[in-house]
């Protein structure tokens, strides 16, 4: 059912990122041509772009959320890392083509751009506005859900936030005479969303390497097994990430007299607390060993 859920609000998220994209893309397009602005246009034309990128995002959470199959006995939440790795690639292809078009113009020493009209300078408000706003909105379903794909997607209106912010820079200056703060302003963005697109990737990497759960969260499984009064102790705990699921292997002691079906029990009770306790636990094995008698 929880599944289900995280679906159902990252499809409902991601509707709502389209429609804005496309609203604000036809917006910044108006206002880019009326003002003559080619910054504008760019900006538009980059929004309009962003579409694609809210697509993957559709399909991966969509991918990771089908339940098991003969192929994949495992489920498929792996798939919601590659659309977040692919994310990220697109995130890191337009933090270096800010920069690297930021570079150009202040190679030529800020040429040629000529000052737009005032209503490109209030386009670029509002698309900061807006996208930093679907930003924060996007975030809080990525923390809700735990998606890496929504939170990749979340970024990506920061980026496009922070593009817009070089924008209102450069339209600003050229109306005032420094049409060579465009460029700067860009370059300086290109570094913040390279570096987001590079944490976005090494986190959706992580994830698919069967990399073990941080140190405190294996500190209260272990709380939660020895919670149980007939678990004499740990033998063994090891987790494994499986998307933005983990698996748990457990190892316990219990006493060496007791018959197979109590003990059996006791597995069961103490699988039961685990999956209850970790909503990320995909499954939770349980062995029970002997625990040791000491004269």
């Amino acid at each position: 059912m929880e599944q289900r859920t995280n679906e159902q609000v990252a499809m409902r998220v991601s509707a709502l990122t389209i429609v804005e994209n496309i609203g604000l893309s036809a917006f910044k397009l108006a206002a880019g041509l009326l003002a003559h602005s080619g910054a504008m246009v760019s900006d538009a034309v980059h929004s309009a772009s962003d579409v694609m990128t809210t697509l993957v995002v559709m399909v991966g959470v969509k991918l990771a959320n089908k339940a098991s199959d003969k192929e994949h006995p495992y489920g498929h939440e792996r798939l919601e890392c590659v659309a977040a790795i692919l994310l990220a690639v697109m995130l890191g292809l337009t933090g270096l083509g800010i920069g690297w078009a930021g570079v150009e113009k202040i190679s030529a020493g800020g040429a040629g751009l000529a000052a737009p009209g005032g209503l490109a300078l209030a386009a670029a408000l509002v698309s900061i506005l807006v996208k930093e706003a679907m930003y924060w909105y996007t975030r809080a379903a990525a923390k809700k859900t735990g998606s890496g794909a929504l939170m990749a997607d979340a970024w990506h209106h920061r980026s496009d936030a922070l593009s817009s912010v070089g924008s209102f820079i450069g339209i600003l200056g050229a109306r005032m005479g420094l049409p060579i703060l465009d460029p700067i302003a860009s370059v300086v963005i290109c570094v913040f969303v390279v570096k987001a697109a590079v944490d976005i990737f090494r986190d959706a990497v992580s994830k698919m390497t069967d990399r073990s759960c941080d140190d405190a969260t294996l500190q209260a499984l272990r709380e939660t097994v020895l919670a149980n009064e007939q678990v004499l102790g740990v033998d063994r705990l090891t987790t494994r990430l499986f998307g933005d699921k983990f698996y748990v292997e457990l190892e316990i002691a219990t006493d060496p007299d007791l018959p197979l079906l109590r003990a059996h029990e006791i597995a069961e009770q103490v699988h039961d607390a685990v999956e209850r306790d970790f909503a990320k636990v995909k499954h939770c094995m349980v062995h029970v060993n002997p625990a040791e008698k000491h004269p």
